[in-house]
């Protein structure tokens, strides 16, 4: 593989900005999920047993216990650990410096802390990806406290390595567990027919789609499989343009679902993490500069590749034709597709095909190990040869171990391989199972409203005779109200309620507390449903009363003349979901009893440190602000500063001197360390601010082709007084 600094750079800058999101987005949603009045308040999830900080520290990984050393309750401290992850991320998306791995561990051990008491609102896989890719980032961000270490190092190919695997593991698992759930729609390629609208939080543009013939919707299902089983394991081809090709394809997969489906910041993670499949000499290739290699290919050779690649490609399209039935019906002008393999067939793949999986990552890993190596020998001077050397050892070791752990997870996918693992690397995975460096994966395993999309609606009364509806901002009810767009914040609340639609209320504990909260009027709570509180039809008085109804939605159709609906959805009654309670309700009161929901606890003051006012002052500056727009407010102000230092620092290096050789000292050192850069294929800086050696090379020549005109303009005009 070639040159990775700029993919590098980019991953990182992209890691500052999902931490943001991420952040930014748990933040507004601290108080009514985890707070004093939440629904799960997390003081329960910290009980002080009288054990020492570092005993804590181990049995439970947070930096929550800190809370009472700094005069905080559990509440307080979270948010304070939320402000300084989102003002660190902010500040890693903004300066180049920042994004360094001791700040990467920081938010990771921030991120990690929150996890730590987050319970059912925090367990969700792409809180574990981004667990999982922001401790890799430790291990692939520069350290820059240390002198020169900005630049290229000889093992960023190995620790890179790491983000492509996990990229591997992620889309492999996720095609493979639809069919290893033997769900139907899966297997009868109708799951689409249902998904757009049985989603979580649908978007505008999933109505549409849910509108395609359904010859369209189960092709679509055999490209999914196709992207995320067949494609893979191109990732650690020696082609380059296998890779190039098979990074679009899980691009264009990527942008499909944002576009279709609200799934918070996971989409963005899973497209930051393609990122690992590029190349420096890619990445000048999309911004129209030219890329120098150290070696041309022989005219052979590209034939040799470019036949490869095109029997690659036809062995997979050929495999996915016979696997799926693909037929052209011209009379219906469609296409016919069917699966034409059985459950123990694909079993039978399955175990033919992991174990060489793992040794194909074993194999691409020591390619990448002993190139490093070779760089590292070929370094001039001894103690730099000495101290990169060292690096290798120590980062390829952290590699090694990083991916021998993963293979558990990995595994998971077959049980024979799974299986056959040997026991030493089952138990070094158990002793940091704790911190969820590594995860399994396995995205849509069932496609769930076959029947109707379950929705639960609450509905609250003064009387208990007129009722109302307790509309939410996200999740859908009002059938007139349009989906939202709410990438990258997730509403944690909707998307639970989502979950509790699914089976009876008894699997929803927190449901109950719920129903508690909000007849007692805690405005925190409130805020989960409405950001904008005159928007909560109890807003002036609590209900009395509340109940819940579980109903089915579907989308509505186009009228027979082909215009729109002035409908989104339509729906009918199903059941009742949760009975009519008040407070002081025997049924409310076992339940909240039975589930551990009661607090008994005495209402506790507010602390008046300096430290508790500064973030309840924090608090009230961004009380009833919606989390989408602070979220993208927050991005896109980051994004356009960062656009403009680029475009600042472009103009200024087109019009700056060539670089003067004679320079010494520091400057001297600097200069030498761009050139080393020069020669692994840096030819293009951060956009933040380093220095432009591409546009320098181009300065010099031009200098030197303008003094060159000069000199020759100087002699002519000297001949020509000659001969006068």
């Amino acid at each position: 593989m070639g040159g990775i600094v700029l993919p590098r750079r980019m991953f990182l800058w992209c890691m500052a900005v999902m931490y943001l999101s991420a952040f930014v987005s748990l933040y507004v949603q601290i108080p009514g999920l985890y707070g004093n009045d939440g629904l799960l308040p997390a003081r329960w999830r910290l009980r002080y047993s009288g054990k020492g900080l570092w005993e804590q520290l181990w049995t439970s990984p947070s930096l929550l216990w800190l809370g009472p050393h700094l005069g905080l309750d559990t509440h307080s401290c979270m948010e304070l650990l939320c402000l300084l992850g989102a003002a660190l991320s902010l500040t890693a998306t903004l300066m180049e410096t920042f994004r360094d791995s001791v700040v990467f561990f920081c938010l990771w051990a921030l991120y990690m802390s929150m996890y730590q008491v987050g319970q059912v609102f925090l367990y969700f896989q792409w809180d574990n990806l981004l667990l999982e890719t922001g401790f890799l980032c430790i291990l692939v961000a520069p350290l820059t406290v240390l002198r020169g270490s900005r630049s290229v190092r000889d093992h960023d190919t190995v620790t890179f390595w790491l983000v492509r695997w996990l990229l591997f593991r992620l889309m492999f698992a996720s095609g493979v567990v639809k069919l290893n759930s033997r769900c139907p729609t899966w297997w009868g390629l109708t799951a689409l027919t249902y998904h757009y609208e049985t989603q979580c939080i649908p978007t505008p543009l999933a109505w549409f789609a849910h509108q395609l013939p359904v010859w369209w919707q189960k092709l679509s299902v055999v490209g999914t499989f196709f992207i995320e089983i067949a494609v893979p394991p191109l990732f650690f081809s020696p082609l380059r343009r296998l890779r190039i090709a098979s990074f679009y394809l899980q691009i264009l997969l990527q942008v499909l679902i944002i576009l279709s489906g609200n799934y918070n910041f996971f989409n963005l993670l899973t497209l930051t993490l393609c990122l690992s499949l590029l190349d420096d000499q890619h990445i000048h290739f999309w911004i129209r500069k030219p890329y120098q290699t150290s070696h041309k290919e022989s005219r052979l050779w590209s034939w040799v590749a470019y036949i490869l690649e095109l029997l690659v490609w036809a062995l997979l399209v050929f495999g996915t034709v016979v696997c799926f039935d693909l037929q052209i019906d011209s009379q219906k002008k469609s296409i016919t597709s069917r699966t034409a393999f059985t459950y123990h067939q694909f079993n039978q793949f399955l175990k033919a095909v992991t174990i060489p999986c793992v040794w194909m990552g074993v194999l691409s890993l020591t390619w990448e190990m002993i190139t490093a190596m070779f760089r590292c020998a070929c370094v001039r001077g001894f103690l730099r040869r000495l101290g990169g050397t060292l690096q290798w050892t120590l980062f390829g070791a952290a590699a090694v171990a990083m991916f021998t752990i993963s293979l558990v997870p990995f595994t998971y996918i077959e049980y024979d391989s799974h299986a056959n693992l040997w026991p030493g690397v089952r138990q070094a995975h158990a002793l940091v199972d704790r911190y969820q460096l590594v995860n399994s994966y396995g995205l849509f395993r069932r496609m769930t409203g076959v029947g109707g999309r379950p929705e639960v609606v609450i509905e609250g009364s003064n009387d208990g005779i007129t009722w109302r509806e307790i509309e939410f901002m996200y999740k859908p009810g009002n059938m007139s109200g349009p989906p939202p767009v709410v990438t990258p914040h997730q509403p944690r609340l909707d998307w639970q309620m989502w979950f509790a639609a699914l089976g009876p209320q008894q699997q929803s504990p927190w449901f109950s507390s719920l129903m508690h909260r909000l007849l007692q009027g805690k405005q925190d709570v409130i805020e989960l449903i409405q950001s904008d509180i005159k928007q909560y039809p109890f807003h002036q008085q609590p209900p009395a009363y509340l109940r819940a109804h579980r109903y089915k939605y579907w989308f509505t159709e186009p009228k027979a003349d082909g215009s729109y609906p002035e409908r989104w959805w339509r729906r009918v009654y199903d059941e009742e979901f949760y009975p009519t309670v008040h407070l002081g309700n025997a049924f409310l009161e076992g339940m909240l009893n039975q589930h551990g929901l009661k607090d008994s606890s005495s209402p506790r003051r507010a602390s008046k440190a300096k430290l508790a006012r500064a973030v309840r002052w924090m608090r009230s500056q961004v009380q009833g602000v919606p989390a989408p727009l602070l979220v993208w407010t927050l991005i896109g102000c980051s994004a356009l500063f960062c656009l403009l230092r680029a475009l600042q620092h472009r103009s200024k290096h087109r019009t700056s001197p060539a670089p003067d050789p004679t320079l010494t000292g520091d400057k001297h050192e600097e200069n030498r360390e761009e050139e080393e850069e020069k020669e692994v294929g840096e030819k293009e800086q951060e956009d933040e601010g380093g220095e432009g050696s591409q546009e320098e090379r181009e300065s010099e020549v031009e200098t030197e082709d303008q003094s060159q005109e000069q000199e020759e303009s100087e002699e002519e005009a000297e001949k020509h007084m000659r001969k006068r």
